[in-house]
C-alpha cells in the first residue's frame, strides 16, 4: 500500500491553516495527526479514539517529537468535545472498520463537534474504479470483515455524510492501489 502517498494527500486535502481547531477521528498510532503538525505548526490539533492500546503508541510518538497534540478516548458513541468546537475533521482508514450504524452515529457525532461551515475530509476504501480494484478489496474484505467494509465497496460513504446533515458532499480524489481504490471524500457542515 502506498501510505505515505496516501498521507500526504490526505493532509493535502486537509490543508490545516494557522489558527484552525483539528481533529482527527481515529488518529491509530498518530502518523497522521503528526503530519497534519508538521504541516502547519500554527493549527491546534486534538485526536479522539476508542482504543487505549494505540494512545499509548501515539503519545509516545508524539512526546519523542516534543509536539502538543491532545488526544482522547472516547466511549464509541459521544466525543468529549462541546457542539462547535472544531474548523475542521479528518479521518483515515476508520469508516471501513465501522458497522452502518456506527458509521451513521460517527457522522452525526462529527457533524456536532463541527463549527458551522466547518470541513470533514475522510480518506478511506471507496467504490472500486474498476473490475480488477473491485476483485483485489475482496481480500481486505477477508481480512476485516464484510459487515463493515460492504457500505463502502457499494459506495454508500457519500450518502452517509450527506444523511448527516452535511453539504458539499463530494469524493476529491482516489488512488487505484494492488488491493483497491483509496478514496478521498470532502464536505461542508
Amino acid at each position: 500500500m502506498p501510505e505515505k502517498k496516501f498521507r500526504t494527500l490526505l493532509i493535502d486535502e486537509l490543508n490545516p491553516q494557522n489558527g484552525e481547531t483539528i481533529l482527527e477521528f481515529g488518529y491509530g498510532t498518530g502518523q497522521n495527526i503528526i503530519l497534519a503538525h508538521q504541516r502547519n505548526e500554527k493549527t491546534a490539533l486534538k485526536g479522539v479514539d476508542i482504543d487505549p492500546k494505540v494512545k499509548a503508541i501515539a503519545e509516545r510518538k508524539i512526546n519523542k517529537l516534543g509536539l502538543d497534540i491532545n488526544l482522547n478516548l472516547y466511549d464509541g458513541l459521544t466525543f468529549p468535545y462541546a457542539d462547535n468546537t472544531f474548523d475542521k475533521v479528518f479521518s483515515s482508514l476508520v469508516f471501513h472498520q465501522l458497522d452502518q450504524n456506527t458509521k451513521l452515529s460517527s457522522l452525526k457525532e462529527i457533524y456536532r463537534v463541527l463549527k458551522p461551515n466547518g470541513k470533514l475530509i475522510i480518506g478511506d476504501w471507496g467504490k472500486a474504479k474498476n473490475k480488477v480494484m473491485r476483485f483485489t478489496f475482496y481480500f481486505v474484505q477477508l481480512l476485516d470483515g464484510f459487515k463493515t467494509t460492504d457500505d463502502n465497496v457499494k459506495g454508500l460513504l457519500l450518502k452517509f455524510i450527506k444523511q448527516s446533515g452535511f453539504r458539499n458532499v463530494t469524493e476529491t480524489n482516489f488512488i487505484n492501489t494492488k488491493i483497491g481504490t483509496y478514496s478521498y471524500y470532502k464536505a461542508t457542515k
